[in-house]
């Protein structure tokens, strides 16, 4: 997914989103006028075309920094009703199917209450962890 490591701080498009997220001006131009505030920032084809087609990894690829992502994605959908299927999540998904999956799964066994991915190695001990493992002071043995 995205890097930090990945990002190029002189690209136009970095520039560009520090400055809409600070301007309703510039946030409701976003809205209207998308091509015409790129070409203001001097945004190049490759920048506009991976923005205006929401392609997160050509984002990343292109060097936007990681946390401009998401917010870009919500100023084209939306910050409410936010859920598995919202358009924003919807993108990363295609832009990391893997990646996606296997978060998506974690969750999915966190909410049945199965816990993490399966640990290989050998079992823990029994009580490791139990109130035998633990001082007086937690068992209200004393303090």
């Amino acid at each position: 997914m995205g890097s930090v490591d990945k990002c190029d701080a002189t690209l136009p498009l970095n520039e560009m989103m520090f400055y809409v997220r600070k301007s309703k001006e510039l946030r409701e131009r976003w809205n209207t006028d998308l091509a015409g505030l790129c070409r203001e920032f001097g945004v190049s084809q490759a920048e506009y075309e991976a923005l205006r087609d929401k392609d997160v990894k050509k984002l990343h690829d292109l060097g936007v920094h990681q946390y401009y992502v998401p917010q870009m994605l919500r100023l084209f959908y939306g910050a409410s009703a936010n859920s598995n299927a919202h358009p924003a999540l919807e993108a990363y998904k295609r832009a990391y199917p893997e990646e996606s999956a296997r978060a998506l799964a974690l969750a999915e066994r966190l909410e049945r209450g199965l816990g993490g991915p399966p640990v290989a190695g050998p079992p823990s001990p029994r009580g490791l962890g139990g109130p035998e493992m633990r001082g007086p002071h937690v068992q209200g043995q004393g303090r």
